[in-house]
């Protein structure tokens, strides 16, 4: 039996059908390695978050809740079981956060933004990132992700698409409530806070009901 070649042996190992290997190699082209995040800024990390969470979004671009199109597409026709499935696995990954990059803005801006992850504007009726987070901001079990790790253009894109109403969640989309409130420059210098911070282990999302919420989430009770 002659030698592998040079190729086959650096060749990739063929997927075999009906692995969870196969069924998210679609997602980790884009979203990298056990879902690490992308290169690009766009495809956010999926790994940790949580199960419900996750499961939700696939659900949401399904169903044409959150618009993009190559996402509903590679959606369409999946089952509720199959892609809760999914969401199962990426949230039993857990690998290192990379260091964060801090925003290239003002000690101002970045304060403006701390203030609002942090304590919110009462006078605005805008509740703190962390009241419904988690104060270390990673998240609350079932459905709430977690906001440190996530690249800056990311995060002002996604608040922005609430606003402009390109992203949606179950009613109540408590969000996209918070969203409207926001100014172009809430939603600069939130992005440029939360990217500056730098996540520290462990960051797993708190248990559930580990605080009451000033809102009602449709996400967070839709099981």
């Amino acid at each position: 039996m002659s030698a592998p070649t040079l190729a086959q042996q650096t060749a990739p190992p063929t997927l075999q059908p009906d692995t969870m290997a196969a069924r998210v190699a679609a997602c980790t082209a884009c979203h990298g390695a056990q879902g690490r995040a992308g290169a690009d800024g766009y495809y956010p990390r999926l790994a940790g978050k949580p199960q419900d969470y996750l499961y939700h979004q696939l659900l949401n671009f399904r169903d044409g809740r959150r618009q993009y199109r190559p996402m509903t597409h590679l959606l369409a026709g999946l089952s509720d079981d199959y892609l809760r499935e999914m969401a199962a696995y990426f949230s039993e990954q857990h690998v290192p956060y990379p260091a964060p990059v801090r925003a290239d803005v003002s000690a101002a801006t970045l304060e403006a933004g701390r203030r609002l992850a942090k304590e919110g504007d009462a006078a605005r009726g805008l509740p703190a990132c962390a009241s419904c987070h988690g104060a270390a901001l990673s998240g609350m079990l079932p459905a709430i992700p977690g906001l440190l790790g996530l690249p800056r253009d990311y995060i002002g894109a996604q608040i922005g698409g609430w606003k402009n109403g390109l992203r949606r969640a179950a009613a109540p989309d408590c969000m996209a409530d918070i969203s409207h409130k926001l100014t172009p420059n809430d939603i600069g210098a939130l992005a440029a806070w939360l990217s500056s911070q730098p996540v520290v282990e462990p960051y797993v999302p708190d248990a559930a009901n580990s605080v009451r919420l000033p809102a009602e989430c449709g996400s967070q009770a839709q099981r």
